[in-house]
């Protein structure tokens, strides 16, 4: 048992890790929208996994300084049948059920699976927004939404009235019912009514058949009410229903800081908009970070973006993945001491790895990349690092496979073949 290193080990892994996040990143940008999340990111974590080991496979057959002189003459052409299945299989398998429990709703939060429209009405909106743009924005959004959520609209003046009970977003004939009830709204007259509006959203939440799912709410009015909406708003955050805001083209200092104390108080944000043709991007906006899409390498958004559980979930699977990625190069080196070995650096980079990508992750497509490379340059490091501190032994020429465990010339009680020659000598010498 020594204590060594490899360097040009060290060095073919890095190289592998930097091929394999090449190739993740083509595979993220190419799929990220459309192929389902466990197999996508199996097949990124699977992807760099085989990439590394093939680095340090090479590396090895040119200099075996782990494996041993005996194995490059006698077990190389079994490293490379099990290459893939320990690098590619193993690793997309393990990505795939990690992510699979990632992306699961464990930590208590609700998922908002439904949303309510709240939309000004009033007779100021002919001056704001002649062109009805507001209306032409709650399409797109109802449009962008997908199979699982169901949508409602309610319109407000000084009166409030539903246009559009829930209905679920899982057919093409549903979203024509709504774009139909959307298209058919005309400007109304009156003023602005707050109180009347959040009533009639809250009763027409109070209605739904399915009350466990997660709501939001959205808001949107271009003037001021002096209504008296304490008792709706504690209603609000009594049930965790978020409310968003949204200011068009306010300048009243009262109007803007009454939307955005509703949605402190709900415990959503406030947008100001100054045109009306900005409020489609306003409402995308805010439907994509309440769309819970949680992957391993990542930003995590909405409401388990700041979540302990999920934090730690995700540092705990990029460990796990990382042993992993060592076990397995352990096994296509047909070494157990080196699946040991690795498996802990691998252990180790991953969990320095998953720190990484937890505390750098914004959502900003550059700067995520280099997170992600630098997650898997720490776990393909500390893989090749770790034979230094946990010692290994050498596959030996006469040595089970990866079993350390010499091989025995012949069973108890049967002639070696130097007895079996002495014997037939003897044999002749007497006659026979």
């Amino acid at each position: 048992m020594q204590r060594k290193v490899n360097v040009l080990l060290l060095l073919f892994g890095l190289i592998g890790a930097v091929v394999g996040f090449a190739l993740g990143e083509l595979l993220l940008g190419a799929y990220g929208d459309s192929m389902p999340r466990p197999v996508l990111i199996g097949l990124y974590f699977g992807v760099a996994a085989l990439a590394i080991g093939l680095g340090c496979l090479i590396a090895e057959l040119m200099q075996p300084l782990l494996s041993g002189s005996s194995w490059r003459a006698r077990y190389t052409d079994l490293s490379w049948k099990l290459l893939a299945p320990a690098t590619l299989v193993l690793l997309f398998v393990g990505g795939s059920l990690f992510q699979l429990l990632y992306g699961l709703h464990l930590g208590g939060e609700r998922q908002v699976r439904d949303y309510v429209l709240v939309i000004d009405n009033s007779g100021s909106m002919t001056e704001t927004d002649p062109g009805d743009e507001r209306f032409a924005a709650a399409r797109e959004l109802v449009d962008r939404m997908n199979e699982k959520t169901r949508v409602a609209v309610v319109v407000f003046t000084d009166q409030a009235q539903v246009v559009q009970p829930f209905t679920r977003m899982d057919r093409q004939i549903e979203k024509d019912e709504v774009y139909a009830a959307i298209d058919s709204l005309q400007t109304a007259e009156g003023g602005t009514d707050f109180a009347v509006a959040l009533e009639q959203t809250l009763s027409l939440i109070d209605t739904r058949t399915e009350p466990d799912r997660g709501v939001m709410a959205i808001l949107l009015s271009d003037g001021q009410s002096d209504a008296d909406i304490q008792s709706q708003l504690d209603r609000f955050v009594s049930q965790e229903i978020v409310l968003h805001t949204v200011g068009l083209a306010l300048d009243d200092a009262s109007g803007v800081a009454a939307l955005q104390s509703i949605a402190t108080a709900t415990g959503g944000s406030y947008h100001d908009v100054r045109e009306a043709g900005e409020l489609s991007l306003v409402y995308r906006s805010l439907y994509d970070e309440s769309v819970e899409d949680r992957t391993l390498v990542t930003e995590r958004d909405g409401a388990s973006a700041d979540s302990g559980f999920y934090q730690w979930l995700r540092i705990l699977s990029i460990a796990a993945l990382g042993a992993l990625i060592g076990v397995g190069m352990g096994v296509f080196f047909d070494n157990r001491y080196l699946a040991r070995s690795f498996g802990i650096g691998g252990a180790v980079g991953g969990l320095i790895g998953g720190w990484l990508l937890e505390g750098s992750l914004s959502g900003i497509g550059f700067t995520d990349g280099l997170s992600r490379l630098g997650a898997l340059l720490l776990i393909a490091f500390f893989i090749g690092l770790f034979p230094l501190f946990v010692a290994v032994r050498e596959n030996t020429r006469g040595q089970n496979a990866g079993s350390g465990k010499p091989r025995r010339a012949a069973r108890v009680g049967r002639p070696t073949d130097d007895e079996d020659r002495r014997s037939t000598r003897d044999r002749r010498n007497r006659g026979f």
